[in-house]
């Protein structure tokens, strides 16, 4: 775990218990000593339970995730393995039977030798419990268990349980323990808790600590940047550095990438110049690998948040005056009872011109992107009964799957987001076996192969979190500026729907998007739409702050949310000043704020310009002389 904050880890595990005529061991397969070529899937943890490891091979079975552990009685013991068949949970969910051989397969070794049972089979999609074998062990004999992978198709182990115990279900069932026990300090006093490491959790959390604050940034992934990092692979979007306040912006200048583009190598999302940045942060502590996912309450505000470590399973508070949500998903906002929205309002809410009649769930989707490139001589990749059927014209040709494509809009993009993720690794395989096995080009991509494919669905929109004010496309179009204006938003109105099926020849779930654009003039985002109307103590930044479906297609470019960042630590650092909540700043001390915009809080070094990904604006100064529009449809 990178973290300024170390813990020490006790030198037991809590993975051994017995009763009078039982014993168990209880493994959780992300505390597994070496992950091997499985991947630590830790997106889902809030609606199935837990993190888990993922066998994400692009159809080449990835390398044994290997443990080890002592009994400490010599029995025979029944080997009980938590697992789903995915692809069984995404034809139920498109009203589909699952026949014949199934992905993500896999078998639990002992010592070596296979349990009989294949795994990722059974169940209609749920995530279940599987008998995989029985095995004699010795009392204390070292016993090693390994993940083994037979497809490379994203199989997935939560954990792995050794019990004597004849009727096992309650013990299955039961609460789960940490894998490890932890001595940890007593809990540090913060002056700002900052939640979620993308780009508006890292300008949040920098712009607090360079103006005096105790700040942490508590992050659930082991590498920062959100969906501009290399899980994720999309680059960054809109200007920055401009009227009214250019010098917002300064520490977006600080930790993004030189390179532009979506879906490209890892490198390019320079994860480690984001790291660097924030590790050398004065009154910065950081947390990676750890999960948000209670919060303490006392009067209506928030007191802590408590962080669950993602591989450990141990949960530690985070205390603060004032906390930030910046989890794109407006996790901690929801947790505290913040008002908040999802999905699309009616016309009738606001007069917006582009709302629907009436309201509905159709929100912009979640991108599972790829590429593909040259291999070393001719590579194959399997065409299996279980893909989805593509043909010559519904086929996506190219090397790349971009930010169109696009799954599980009209889905509760949090509720379903495992389902929206798999259907996005499943139309992904599926395209790509007919590239290579079926099409009449088949010889254009005889020497390619798969390089990339997330398993990290970039989510544009799920809860937006109400403030004292909430941006509206009338706002943007009538040029209804605030006194509180804060960063412009100089993105257009951008908007993504599903591609009709006349345009795709597609007859399954739509995968792929189109967009409707709406050039604006740049628009200052007032400030009041950066903290929560009836938590008192809660900032937001980036793509959960205040504003309605429609608005939200102009705010939800990274780099406007890093400036957005940048502001509420600014403001933070003014209520820490004042003894104030967020509201205050507004009505009391806006002049204060407005100085700190104009002087910034960057670093005051040089460096590489970030000119890609912009568009252009009705404002004149936002002239992008390369053209950086796409599909712009008034």
């Amino acid at each position: 775990m990178q973290t300024k904050h170390s813990f020490a880890i006790a030198l037991f595990a809590l993975l051994s218990f017995a009763s009078a005529s039982a014993e168990t061991v209880f493994l959780e397969t992300e505390a597994f000593a070496d992950h091997g070529g499985w991947k630590h899937d830790t997106q889902f943890m809030d609606q199935m339970g837990s993190p888990y490891l993922l066998a994400h091979g692009m159809g080449k079975p990835v390398a044994d995730a290997k443990t080890a552990f002592v009994v400490r009685a010599s029995a025979t013991y029944d080997v009980w393995v938590r697992t789903k068949n995915w692809l069984a949970w995404v034809n139920a969910r498109q009203g589909k039977a699952t026949e014949g051989a199934t992905p993500g397969t896999f078998k639990v070794a002992v010592n070596g030798t296979d349990l009989p049972s294949v795994l990722g089979v059974q169940g209609q999609g749920e995530w279940l419990w599987t008998k995989a074998g029985s095995v004699s062990l010795s009392k204390g004999t070292e016993t090693t268990v390994a993940l083994r992978d037979l497809d490379g198709f994203d199989g997935r182990c939560d954990a792995v349980v050794f019990t004597t115990e004849k009727d096992p279900q309650a013990i299955l069932d039961g609460p789960r323990h940490p894998s490890v026990v932890v001595k940890l300090a007593a809990p540090k006093d913060y002056d700002l808790v900052v939640v979620g490491g993308g780009i508006a959790g890292i300008c949040s959390a920098m712009s607090a600590a360079r103006l005096g604050l105790q700040v942490a940034l508590v992050h659930d992934r082991p590498v920062l940047g959100g969906n501009n990092s290399s899980e994720v692979r999309v680059h960054l979007g809109a200007w920055q550095n401009m009227p009214p306040y250019p010098r917002l912006g300064d520490i977006v200048a600080e930790i993004g990438p030189a390179k532009g583009g979506n879906a490209r190598p890892k490198e390019n999302y320079e994860d480690e110049r984001k790291l660097a940045a924030v590790k050398a942060q004065k009154n910065l502590d950081l947390f990676l690998d750890t999960r948000v996912n209670k919060v303490e309450m006392k009067d209506g505000r928030i007191t802590a948040v408590l962080g669950q470590h993602t591989r450990y399973g141990f949960s530690r508070p985070f205390k603060a005056k004032w906390f930030v949500d910046c989890t794109g998903d407006g996790t901690v906002g929801y947790l505290a009872g913040a008002d908040y929205r999802q999905g699309r309002e009616a016309r009738s809410v606001h007069n917006e011109p582009w709302a629907p009649e009436k309201e509905d769930m159709l929100t912009m989707g979640a991108s599972v992107q790829w590429y593909a490139g040259k291999a070393d001589g001719k590579v194959a990749f399997p065409k299996l009964p279980w893909m989805v059927a593509f043909n010559e014209k519904s086929a996506s040709r190219g090397l790349r799957g971009d930010w169109w494509w696009e799954a599980g809009l009209g889905r509760d993009q949090i509720a379903e987001g495992e389902y929206i993720r798999d259907y996005g690794l499943l139309v992904a395989y599926s395209n790509w076996a007919f590239l290579k096995n079926e099409s009449a080009r088949k010889a254009e991509y005889a020497d390619k192969e798969l390089k990339w494919v997330a398993y990290n669905a970039g989510r544009r929109e799920s809860r937006r979190l109400l403030g004292d004010f909430i941006l509206t496309e009338n706002d943007l179009l009538e040029k209804n500026f605030q006194p509180d204006g804060t960063c412009a938003t100089t993105w257009t109105i951008d908007l993504h729907f599903p591609k009709a099926k006349e345009e795709t020849h597609f007859e399954g779930e739509p995968f792929q998007t189109d967009s409707l654009n709406h050039t604006v003039w740049a628009y200052p985002v007032p400030y009041r739409c950066y903290y929560s109307r009836n938590v008192p103590n809660l900032f937001m930044a980036g793509r959960d702050i205040s504003v309605t479906h429609v608005a939200l297609g102009t705010t939800r470019l990274m780099r406007t949310h890093g400036m957005m960042g940048e502001v509420v630590g600014m403001a933070a650092s003014l209520c820490k000043k004042h003894g104030c909540d967020p509201r205050a700043i507004y009505t009391d001390h806006l002049d204060e704020l407005k100085a700190l915009m104009e002087k910034g809080v960057g670093d005051g070094k040089v460096h590489p310009p970030q000119m890609y990904n912009i568009q252009d604006s009705l404002d004149p100064v936002f002239k992008n002389k390369k053209a950086g529009n796409h599909q712009i449809r008034e």
